[in-house]
């Protein structure tokens, strides 16, 4: 299997286009994780992304008249961009069909670079699904994102020189994986040339389109995915990229978005360069085995995959950051309605610096207050602050890891609402565009009273909104089936202690 794609990588004759990219050395992550963390930076390529040598690479291989009768992608972006400078390289007319979720600086890139673009869908497989549709229709050729040969074999490059440059042991590489066409070519690549070095496909929690395939030993849809990291927002693993994977990789690892954001501080610190979330997703899955199995003196290699993501996005990622590294721990406490209170509570935590709190009257027994503390990185010191506070009386509750906790009750205002009846709550994730809010009212067509909404924009492709309706047992199902019919990601959270604590 890999040496299939060992000539193909080799006769990869990309680099009048794409670059070779600098092996970097990350000091402080290694210091940190006392290993050798090197980072490949493939978010120094013209186009900020190794997708420029898998695109370009497809469009060497296709025949003139192929050629004339242009090209059509559907991407979330990084293919798009590296299609479209491609295409303009070699004189070929390209079509792009993005997700209407893509961030506008992508959006802008493409078309900067002479390509059409086509905004249709929320999702790249409704925009895969529009190019198809344009290449019947038109008789253009379809280039795909990952799942073809050519592309897998171009993006193989990047395993070529990392091998070139680094000449001495390398003990394991973390490779982002999305639809899988990079951790493919690259797997075979080195699993050719170094088969005792390991390879480490990872992957969002959200979007675990390989892991589910790997457990189910067959390639499966997911029924929904995030798209924080939308450049690995794939539903379901490429055909060709899934049996390569299946037999070179040496296992997947899952990070979610607060690892992710973590990430992109630290290559930030390292290189002073700022990644897109699916750009440092690998050096998430990299920390994360680090922690998981201990290990020390190893020398790790993580691939920087790409840094297109809008600036105002930069918000959410740095509030992010802190509970990404486990330096900040966010607690519901309950103290007596008392004066005198608070100053006993601050007592109690010593030096520890206080992050966030937040407090509103509710009745004259007891406060719930809502505070974020910072931390050492690791659960034992979470776990004193609990001890400590339930030590001395109080009750306490760790929101940590509580997604409504982080993502709106920090920001809400106002308190208890006794008048709310048969208030249920739901968390959402609308897509970042004109009119998906004016949607969800739409459908809703004042059938139930809204009680509390809170949105904020983050920057990202979707936004992130917490609902109060009042809706009444009886009417449930009916709200069931509107959920499901508007298509929107959605979570039930009336039982959520976040809410309980402080909004209901």
């Amino acid at each position: 299997m890999p040496q299939s794609y060992l000539k193909r990588i080799l006769n990869a004759r990309i680099y009048d286009l794409a670059v070779e990219t600098p092996l970097d050395a990350a000091p402080l992550i290694s210091d940190r994780t006392n290993n050798q963390v090197l980072l490949k930076r493939e978010d120094l390529q013209p186009v900020f992304s190794f997708k420029i040598r898998g695109a370009y690479n497809k469009l060497l291989q296709l025949s003139e008249e192929q050629r004339a009768g242009g090209v059509v992608a559907a991407s979330a972006g990084n293919h798009a961009q590296g299609l479209a400078l491609a295409s303009q390289h070699l004189g070929v007319k390209a079509t792009i069909v993005m997700p209407r979720t893509t961030p506008a600086i992508k959006v802008e890139a493409v078309k900067r670079r002479g390509a059409k673009v086509v905004l249709t869908g929320d999702t790249y497989d409704e925009a895969a699904t529009h190019a198809k549709k344009l290449v019947e229709e038109k008789g253009m050729t379809y280039v795909p994102p990952f799942d073809d040969p050519d592309v897998i074999a171009g993006q193989g490059t990047v395993a070529m020189e990392l091998l070139r440059q680094y000449s001495g042991p390398i003990d394991a590489v973390f490779i982002p994986v999305g639809g899988g066409g990079l951790c493919a070519g690259m797997a075979a690549y080195i699993k050719y040339v170094r088969p005792e070095t390991k390879v480490f496909a990872v992957e969002p929690n959200d979007a675990a389109c390989l892991k589910a395939a790997m457990d189910a030993n067959r390639r499966v849809t997911l029924p929904q995915v995030g798209i924080f990291a939308e450049g690995v927002a794939v539903a379901q693993i490429g055909k060709e990229t899934y049996r390569v994977l299946r037999q070179t990789i040496d296992g997947v690892i899952t990070a979610n978005a607060d690892e992710m954001c973590a990430a992109i501080k630290d290559i930030f610190e390292d290189t002073r360069s700022i990644t897109e979330p699916a750009g440092a997703l690998s050096l998430a899955g990299l920390k994360k085995y680090v922690a998981e199995t201990g290990c020390e003196g190893k020398t790790l290699v993580a691939i920087a995959s790409g840094a297109n993501t809008n600036f105002d996005r930069l918000r959410f990622i740095s509030e992010s950051t802190e509970i990404g590294e486990k330096r900040e721990a966010i607690f519901a406490v309950t103290i007596p309605e008392e004066p005198g209170s608070y100053r006993k509570f601050c007592g109690l935590l010593g030096k520890r610096s206080i992050t966030e709190f937040n407090y509103r009257f509710a009745d004259n027994r007891d406060a719930h207050i809502f505070v974020g503390l910072q931390v050492a990185p690791d659960k034992d010191d979470r776990a004193e602050v609990v001890q400590t506070l339930e030590g001395k009386g109080y009750k306490v509750v760790d929101m940590t890891d509580n997604e409504v906790a982080k993502l709106h009750i920090r920001h809400m205002v106002g308190g208890h609402a006794p008048q709310a009846n048969d208030e249920i709550v739901y968390r959402f994730e609308f897509p970042e565009r004109p009119g998906a809010l004016l949607n969800f009212l739409t459908k809703l067509a004042g059938r139930w009273n809204i009680s509390m909404f809170h949105y904020r924009n983050h920057g990202a492709a979707f936004g992130r909104v917490l609902v109060g309706m009042q809706v009444p047992k009886k009417e449930h199902k009916q709200l069931q089936g509107l959920l499901k019919d508007l298509g929107y990601p959605y979570w039930d959270e009336t039982d959520n202690e976040a809410y309980r604590y402080f909004l209901s």
